[in-house]
């Protein structure tokens, strides 16, 4: 793993998505993938021809053994992604029907990433990276999943890389107190963070969302609105992009696109415009399919589609 320019960690999960564009309570049959916004981030930036070590816990089960060997396929390094003997991989089952609100149901309490510990971290990885990437959904998962977010954040900044962080609310997991604690203890160990403009009024208790986490130390806040677009802040800056307009199909996944197409940005060293011009672009592929990760294109498509410029919505 010591080769990956982007490490990160979390919790991989079998997605089994409802077909057709039915309900969830009338389907038929389902399509089986990965589910998980640091998985889905790892196989973007892979296929944005990144080095990417992904590392986590699955069970010795059908559903841990193939999102290895899917994660793999990708040109994930997975040497980190440890089999659990006892605690089985989780599970999320969900539709995506047309003009209706989306059904999830989740099987994680309990899971292999339940048990993910300090221990369990890959620190020569971390160390060599040039950005660690992390969300508040691997901290929610337990005690322990919090303490290994916490010190393998300590750990990358000591070795001079890059944090960055994605809050990424899910209000099963935790209440908005307990998401609040949790997002201002991780902050405070960000270089940079990702945000939904509706998960920031749930944290920041009406203080302004840049400053709010400026004041702990964070030094560039990229807010995600949906269809409004994006903005980038630093200290003195702020830099917004509209969104490419495409049919919706399928929104589950578009904030992590849109980290994906910024940070394949910032790695080649590209500048704001660029940076969220892309996040808008490999955003608008993934909502226009069904399914978390599918839709991510690979370098050649994301400046294809660039490359038409009039989509992107300023």
């Amino acid at each position: 793993m010591t080769d990956s320019e982007v490490v990160t960690f979390g919790e991989p999960m079998a997605l089994l998505l409802a077909e057709r564009d039915l309900p969830l309570d009338a389907a038929t049959g389902f399509a089986w993938s990965i589910a998980g916004a640091e998985s889905n981030l790892a196989i973007g930036l892979a296929r944005l021809g990144h080095a990417v070590a992904y590392a986590g816990r699955v069970g010795d089960d059908v559903f841990g053994a193939r999102i290895r060997r899917e994660l793999r396929a990708e040109g994930i390094d997975v040497s980190g992604l440890i089999t659990d003997p006892e605690l089985p991989t989780g599970l999320l089952i969900r539709d995506s029907p047309v003009d209706r609100p989306i059904t999830v149901h989740y099987r994680r309490s309990g899971s292999a990433s339940t048990a993910y510990s300090v221990d369990d971290l890959p620190g020569t990885a971390i160390r060599a990276a040039r950005l660690l990437h992390l969300t508040g959904i691997t901290a929610a998962l337990s005690a322990s999943s919090f303490q290994a977010c916490k010190t393998a954040m300590i750990m990358a900044r000591g070795a001079g890389v890059t944090v960055t962080f994605d809050p990424n609310l899910r209000l099963r997991l935790a209440g908005p107190d307990e998401w609040a604690r949790i997002v201002d203890e991780l902050a405070r160990h960000a270089d940079l963070i990702f945000v939904g403009a509706d998960e920031a009024t749930m944290i920041t208790g009406g203080v302004p969302t840049e400053k709010w986490f400026f004041e702990r130390g964070v030094g560039t806040v990229v807010i995600k609105d949906g269809g409004n677009g994006a903005v980038e802040h630093t200290p003195g800056s702020s830099t917004a992009v509209g969104v490419r307009r495409v049919p919706l199909v399928d929104p589950v996944g578009a904030g992590d696109a849109f980290n994906t197409g910024w940070l394949s940005a910032w790695l080649r060293g590209l500048p704001v415009d660029r940076r969220l011009a892309e996040g808008a672009a490999v955003a608008s592929l993934v909502v226009a399919t069904h399914g978390d990760a599918i839709g991510l294109p690979d370098a050649a498509t994301r400046d294809r589609v660039l490359a038409e410029g009039a989509d992107i919505d300023r």
